[in-house]
């Protein structure tokens, strides 16, 4: 059996009296299962580079609580569990202390019992650290559950602010069982503020009860820097031995709600065209043999798991993403996708209208069907957009209006009670 050393504890930071001002940077504690970790580098990669725009101008600093369900076996035959059992206790990312403490996610019980079990091991890791002389303002929270649940409840017991992102699911999908919704109520009560990363995921937040004063719309962005579009496409599209067919692309974890499925099925009604399919997970075996019975498989790759820092090759090369996804509060892949120069044809899913406005970024389906996806694909293809104005869209979405937006909300709650 694994055993599972305790956590370094981070570096004390220095005593002060009263709320951080400008001259005094957030002390923030990030807290969320999505953040990626040595062993699942791309495991929300969203989260840990929303933080790292959020700090880098040196108005605020985080320590990042990022626990990892408990596994006692490291076996590759384990799968993604075995993975979880390498995952170091304590790593540093971009200059970011990460702690990983572990939990008990019990299978088949897990939707029930990790806040509760999240909770008990935060409490204790933050106990540790309190001991050691760290401090903190306040907890960055992500994800409504139960990460955010499990969040609120260790600001209560510590006196500590508490803002949690809700970023989809956790509001479109848990909602619909009875003690998760109950709990996800709570915390949005029990909040000092909630963000959104769009304004339907605001508005469904509000629809559960989420009190509106509370809600503020901070919208995800995309790193201009590190996806733009390749100085050379065609060397780009042989690089991934493309050829001249017109190529999609389809991004994402191979789970049903990410709708691979829709984009493949997508090819019957779309003769010569091919498609790249990046992403690991638990369907693709059966979105291989879907591939295979349509007839379409010599026109599918699956890429596997690309490296986030690889990902604009792929953007790059392609004529179109397609976004397929039945729920998302805002997708990344559409702001990467636009920013190397690659216009989408995406679902109605939230956010979505948000992110695509204009002929320039693409179009955003009424409905999420084959048919639909093979409409759209052809009259975008029909006439593209030219690949500077894609890109040049898509500069409207960098990161230092969401950074500002979070320190100023960061600071409100952060206020002296008059």
């Amino acid at each position: 059996m694994t055993t599972i050393q305790p956590a370094p504890v981070p570096r004390p930071a220095p005593e002060r009296d009263g709320a951080p001002g400008r001259s005094q940077p957030l002390r923030l504690l990030t807290f969320s299962t999505l953040y990626p970790n040595a062993a699942q580098p791309s495991h929300g990669v969203f989260v840990e580079n929303r933080l790292r725009h959020l700090i880098a101008g040196g108005e605020a600093t985080s320590t990042v609580l990022a626990p990892v369900p408990w596994f006692p076996w490291r076996s590759p035959r384990f799968g993604g569990w075995g993975r979880l059992a390498t995952v170091p206790s304590h790593e540093t990312r971009h200059g970011l202390e990460v702690l990983h403490p572990r939990f008990p996610a019990l299978p088949g019980l897990g939707m029930f019992t990790n806040p509760f079990a999240l909770y008990a091991a935060a409490a204790a890791a933050v106990d540790a650290m309190l001991r050691a002389g760290f401090d903190f303002d306040a907890i960055d929270a992500h994800y409504l559950y139960p990460d955010g649940v499990a969040a609120v409840w260790l600001g209560q017991r510590l006196g500590k602010p508490v803002v949690v992102t809700a970023r989809g699911s956790d509001v479109s999908l848990l909602p619909r069982w009875r003690v998760p919704r109950r709990l996800i109520r709570a915390a949005m009560a029990g909040a000092d503020a909630l963000i959104a990363v769009s304004s339907g995921l605001r508005d469904g937040m509000l629809a559960l009860g989420a009190p509106p004063g509370k809600v503020t719309v901070l919208r995800n962005g995309v790193d201009l820097n590190q996806f733009r579009p390749p100085t050379q496409r065609a060397a780009a599209r042989a690089a991934l031995g493309l050829g001249g067919s017109p190529t999609l692309l389809s991004v994402g974890l191979l789970i049903e709600r990410k709708g691979h499925h829709h984009v493949i099925e997508a090819l019957r009604h779309l003769p010569g065209h091919q498609l790249l399919i990046v992403g690991e997970g638990p369907e693709r075996g059966a979105l291989t043999a879907l591939a295979e019975r349509l007839g379409v498989a010599a026109r599918v790759r699956f890429e596997g798991a690309v490296p986030h820092a690889l990902l604009p090759l792929h953007y790059g090369a392609v004529d179109v993403m397609v976004l397929a996804s039945s729920r998302e509060g805002w997708a990344n892949v559409l702001l990467e996708s636009m920013a190397c120069g690659t216009p989408v044809v995406a679902s109605p899913a939230w956010g979505s209208r948000e992110a695509v406005t204009s002929p320039e970024a693409g179009l955003v389906l009424d409905a999420t069907t084959p048919e639909a996806i093979a409409q759209g694909v052809r009259h975008l293809l029909a006439a593209p957009p030219r690949r500077s104005a894609t890109r040049a869209y898509a500069e409207r979405f960098g990161w230092d209006e969401t950074t500002a937006g979070q320190l100023a909300l960061f600071r409100r709650v952060l206020e002296p009670v008059a």
